[in-house]
């Protein structure tokens, strides 16, 4: 059976089915989304659906973020996703973190490192966790001894500008996304649907 409708006047139609536990991945990969360029977090998202449409489970731990986006609002409605966010809420400062914000990364780190390695999860994202090292929330050494303990099963993506050099060395795949031009640099806030 064809998987679209080759009778539909418009484009093939695909006939959606509800996602049932897909076959483990075969070989998996450490991938880092980096760069000041936008999409990092986006590029993340979008390989959630796609593993949530073969169905995979799929674990999202978001650094330094809280509250609901639009993407999360999406995302946590999908089968075998499961989100957990540890943001205090308000922006954290290059070298003068709050013992919260240390706290909050903590706990976010010590998630990942769970999911990352229990086998549980096909692909985990550890969404701003190059931001969190920047900041000095967390220690290099720290995300290096996660990328050790991933289970084989599960592929892992870090996201965030400002990768270390050495943390893209032990990946797999990294993506540099660089920004040429955003309506930011002439005052254009951020637009809910399109930056959040």
């Amino acid at each position: 059976m064809s998987p679209y409708d080759e009778n539909a006047t418009t484009y093939p139609r695909f006939q959606v089915t509800p996602a049932t536990r897909g076959e483990p991945l075969g070989r998996t990969f450490v991938h880092v989304y980096t760069g000041g360029g936008k999409g990092k977090s986006t590029a993340a998202f979008g390989l959630m659906v796609r593993a949530v449409g073969h169905g995979l489970r799929v674990c999202l731990i978001q650094f330094m973020k809280k509250g609901t986006y639009g993407e999360i609002a999406t995302l946590s409605q999908l089968p075998g996703v499961h989100i957990e966010q540890y943001g205090s809420g308000h922006w954290v400062r290059r070298g003068h973190p709050d013992p919260e914000d240390l706290e909050l990364a903590r706990q976010a780190l010590e998630s990942g490192r769970r999911a990352a390695s229990s086998g549980e999860f096909d692909l985990v994202i550890l969404d701003e966790v190059n931001v969190a090292l920047v900041r000095g929330l967390i220690p290099k050494e720290e995300v290096f001894r996660l990328l050790e303990a991933r289970s084989p099963t599960t592929e892992l993506v870090l996201t965030g500008r400002g990768a270390p050099k050495a943390l893209m060395e032990r990946a797999d795949l990294v993506t540099m996304m660089v920004g040429m031009k955003h309506p930011y640099h002439r005052g254009v806030d951020a637009r809910a649907g399109i930056e959040y």
